[in-house]
């Protein structure tokens, strides 16, 4: 059910997760508005995916494609220049000493949301969505349920509005956000996520795999590669 008058602002990478929660968001929201982030980050090629799966949703449900408002890319190069991370630069991705993947850029989700926040600030918007998990994960702690919690309770006394940030995909799987996608928008939504969307960390898109582009190798490659092989198992 659509929340009446409502407008939710989606962090939209280009990636499965996001777009996963921007047919949620459609699926309940008013309007919804898009923010994506270019930070230097070695898959940029996501951000261009966002464009075609953005005209496919208006596409797939006459519906959706009314509701969805206004497209945001904010430029954080210096977010890249700073973290010196796998994620940003030519390195082999490994375990870091800290028990941490290298490909852990710090401070990414937090730099995210309160940007979100401040846009969601300026347009009068009350409802934030983000794809983080720490179901199904690669072990980033801004991903967490507890740090989204804390970080909203900072966002709302730092700029004295009540925001709401969700994280419709914390506590389910890959999988199971496949399986949300095809509750939401049947076996086309699957398909066009599976087409459009794009994940890969190295971020090739020479390969095409029957889960969607990518080297088939990076470790965001075999958490969506095993969670659509349990999928289809279904």
């Amino acid at each position: 059910m659509a929340v009446e008058n409502e407008t939710a602002l989606v962090l939209f990478s280009g990636g499965q997760d996001s777009a996963t929660c921007l047919a949620w968001a459609l699926d309940r929201f008013a309007r919804v508005e898009t923010i994506g982030f270019d930070y230097g980050q070695r898959h940029l090629v996501e951000l261009s995916c966002r464009e075609n799966f953005r005209a496919g949703l208006g596409r797939l449900r006459p519906g959706w494609a009314a509701r969805l408002g206004e497209d945001h890319i904010v430029d954080l190069g210096v977010l890249g220049a700073m973290s010196q991370t796998a994620l940003t630069r030519e390195v082999e991705m490994a375990m870091g000493a800290e028990g941490l993947p290298n490909t852990f850029v710090p401070g990414r989700n937090l730099i995210f949301l309160t940007f979100a926040a401040a846009l969601a600030y300026r347009r009068g918007l009350k409802h934030i969505v983000t794809g983080v998990c720490e179901t199904d994960y690669s072990g980033y702690p801004d991903c967490r349920d507890d740090t989204i919690k804390a970080l909203q309770v900072a966002i709302n006394l730092g700029m004295e509005r009540r925001f709401v940030l969700h994280t419709p995909l914390m506590w389910i799987d890959k999988a199971e956000t496949f399986a949300l996608a095809e509750r939401l928008g049947g076996p086309r939504l699957v398909d066009l996520i599976v087409e459009e969307t794009h994940t890969c960390y190295v971020g090739t898109r020479d390969t095409r795999h029957e889960w969607g582009y990518g080297c088939g190798q990076c470790p965001a490659c075999e958490l969506r590669a095993a969670g659509f092989a349990r999928f289809r198992r279904r």
